[in-house]
C-alpha cells in the first residue's frame, strides 16, 4: 500500500500510528481496552494486538490510499479517504477515532463503500485471518 507522505497532509497523525514499527509503539497510542469496528466485519476487534493485526493485512490488501479530508471534534478525528484494492478497485470512506481524555485512542470506526466492495474485502479478510481476531468476524452471514 502506498500512502501520500507529505507530513502535514489529512491523515497524517493516523498514518504514523499504523506505520509504527513495534507492537509496542502501536500500543502506546491507545487505551487499555481500544475496540475498532469496521463495515467488512460482523463484530467488533478488540485490543491494540488484532487492531495492529486488522490494519497490517489491510496494508496488504490496498494499492493505494490517500486521506483527502480531516476534521476535529472534541476528543473525536475525522479522517475521508479513497483508494484502490483487489486489482485496482476504487475503494473510499471514512475512519472515526475516538480518544479519551488523556488523549489515547479507544474507538475506531472505520466505515468502506461501495457494497461490493465491502463485501470482497471482508471475503479477503476471511480468507487471509481466517478465524484469528474472533470466529466468523468476516465470514458471510
Amino acid at each position: 500500500m502506498s500512502f501520500n507522505r507529505t507530513k502535514n497532509m489529512p491523515g497524517a497523525a493516523w498514518r504514523a500510528i499504523i506505520q509504527r514499527d513495534s507492537l509496542d509503539s502501536f500500543a502506546s497510542a491507545f487505551a487499555q481496552s481500544p475496540v475498532l469496528v469496521a463495515s467488512v466485519a460482523n463484530g467488533e476487534i478488540r485490543g491494540a494486538t488484532h487492531i495492529r493485526a486488522f490494519f497490517t493485512t489491510s496494508a496488504a490488501i490496498y494499492e493505494t490510499i490517500a486521506f483527502t479530508a480531516e476534521a476535529s471534534a472534541e476528543q473525536r478525528t475525522f479522517l475521508q479517504w479513497k483508494g484502490s484494492a483487489l486489482g485496482g478497485r476504487t475503494v473510499e470512506g471514512f475512519t472515526v477515532i475516538a480518544r479519551n481524555p488523556a488523549g489515547l485512542i479507544e474507538r475506531i470506526e472505520l466505515y468502506h463503500r461501495p457494497l461490493a466492495l465491502v463485501r470482497a474485502f471482508a471475503s479477503e479478510f476471511q480468507q487471509r485471518l481466517g478465524d484469528t481476531l474472533g470466529t466468523d468476524l468476516f465470514a458471510p452471514n
